[in-house]
């Protein structure tokens, strides 16, 4: 290697949950090679659901992940539900959004005040942060306990939770308990809102890309559980269509599996006259608001899940005060900056804020905690929107309820394409920096994808190889 050539090697990322590689190889000042691995071994969650009892599902998939396992536990029990034909409705249904606001409200502050924010002040870890930044710490120890506390009290626990149930929850909260909740939550929405004009002071690295955007859309709501899936570029199905248009591929370097849309299918007859009445929009091409046709003679290709695909397929969702703070923070109503996901994460912790508000104020204690939900043979699919993007499960059971068969994706599998396509755009554009701040601008750029690779099979080597 000639002496003008630098081998750049990292190897443990910080700040991110499992262990992955990232090898990139410049010849000329040219990417030749660019592989993110993820080699952590595989957790097999999928072989021990089979044979285990339907019920079973929300507490063995809370184990994948210690951060989301409310996401787990959601997509699990609307799945099993699918499968038995159970809507679970009302009061119940507005608790899972609850909980679904607790997780969001934790896992974003702990993203992005303890895990990203040190990449944009220029400081090694949050430790080393607090030193000079301790007010921003403290507010985020905070608001990460309001998110941990709704949790607890809705989910028994706020590590992998036991309360959630097939069907609803084993107990549910009275009035009192959850009016205890409000004085900390006003305190979060006035803190969400902090940071959500700290976050947009922030200097942001150029990069705007063309994304394909994936996330669920609801009628009326800002999605958690339920909608249709929809793309920036035309996608619009229903969830049991899910693995009609996406695909799994094994690749050479990663434990995990890539997950690619397929783009040679046309049109589903099963969507047909079932389009949201609000379509998604497309607002990548300036096209406004699209409508709802799939693509037909493209080839597999990757997509991004996460927040900035939810807020910018689903602006008009979010209260106006929300849009409000995030016009302020400097966003439009689509974000193709990946940088500015933390912006974007921010703006759903307050969302979450408000949401939990407003389902608290409403609430008014159901007779029973859950609906019944007898089993049946058949095949169920659920799919909801984790802080990190869509988890799809999709379940067969026998008429005894027992799971013969198991599919989970989660949302870092399907971003590790998109993931690595960030590094082929950015990488080049910044080649000339030092290998020590070259090295530090592709960890960040990983890091805004909050990339959970535990749950997608934990430390990241990075190697640079020059030419």
């Amino acid at each position: 290697m000639s002496k003008s050539s630098k081998t750049i090697k990292v190897d443990y990322l910080a700040r991110v949950e499992g262990e992955g590689a990232l090898y990139i190889k410049i010849k000329n000042n040219k990417i030749t090679n660019l592989k993110f691995k993820i080699f952590e071994p595989p957790r097999f969650f999928e072989a021990f659901l089979r044979g285990r009892s339907f019920t079973e599902a929300p507490d063995i998939t809370a184990r994948i992940c210690g951060i989301c396992p409310i996401a787990y536990q959601m997509s699990s029990c609307h799945a099993m539900e699918d499968a038995c034909g159970v809507k679970v409705e009302g009061q119940l249904r507005a608790l899972r959004r609850l909980i679904y606001c607790g997780e969001w409200i934790e896992s974003h502050v702990l993203h992005v005040a303890m895990l990203h924010a040190p990449d944009f002040l220029g400081y090694e870890s949050a430790i080393h942060m607090a030193k000079d930044h301790p007010d921003l710490v403290q507010k985020a120890l905070k608001l990460k306990k309001t998110g941990n506390e709704i949790v607890t009290l809705l989910g028994g626990r706020e590590i992998h939770p036991i309360n959630v149930r097939v069907g609803g929850f084993y107990r549910v909260p009275t009035k009192s308990e959850l009016q205890e909740l409000v004085p900390n939550l006003q305190w979060a929405r006035d803190a969400a809102y902090e940071l959500v004009r700290w976050t947009g002071t922030l200097d942001f690295p150029d990069l705007e890309q063309d994304y394909e955007f994936v996330a669920l859309r609801h009628p009326d709501e800002y999605p958690f559980n339920e909608g249709r899936l929809v793309s920036s570029k035309g996608l619009e199905i229903a969830i049991r269509e899910y693995e009609e248009h996406f695909v799994e591929e094994h690749v050479e370097h990663s434990n995990a599996l890539h997950s690619v849309l397929r783009r040679d299918l046309p049109p589903s007859p099963l969507s047909k006259g079932k389009g949201d009445p609000h379509p998604a929009p497309s607002p990548l091409k300036g096209e406004g608001r699209g409508e709802g046709k799939k693509r037909s003679g493209e080839m597999s290709g990757n997509y991004f899940v996460g927040p900035s695909a939810r807020y910018s397929l689903n602006f008009d969702r979010l209260p106006s005060s929300v849009q409000q703070a995030a016009k302020e923070a400097g966003l439009g109503p689509v974000c193709t900056n990946p940088f500015k996901s933390i912006i974007v994460r921010s703006v759903e912790t307050l969302y979450a804020c408000e949401e939990a508000l407003r389902i608290i104020g409403e609430y008014e204690m159901p007779e029973k905690p859950f609906v019944e939900v007898p089993p049946r043979a058949a095949t169920g699919s659920g799919c909801t929107e984790a802080p990190r993007g869509i988890l799809y499960h999709r379940y067969r059971i026998d008429d005894h309820g027992a799971i013969l068969d198991a599919k989970i994706v989660p949302p870092t599998s399907q971003n590790q394409k998109t993931i690595e396509s960030d590094l082929w755009q950015f990488v080049p554009k910044n080649i000339s920096l030092p290998k020590e701040k070259l090295t530090w601008q592709c960890e960040q750029a990983i890091r805004n994808y909050d990339p959970c690779i535990s749950c997608a099979t934990h430390f990241l080597k990075l190697h640079i190889e020059r030419e």
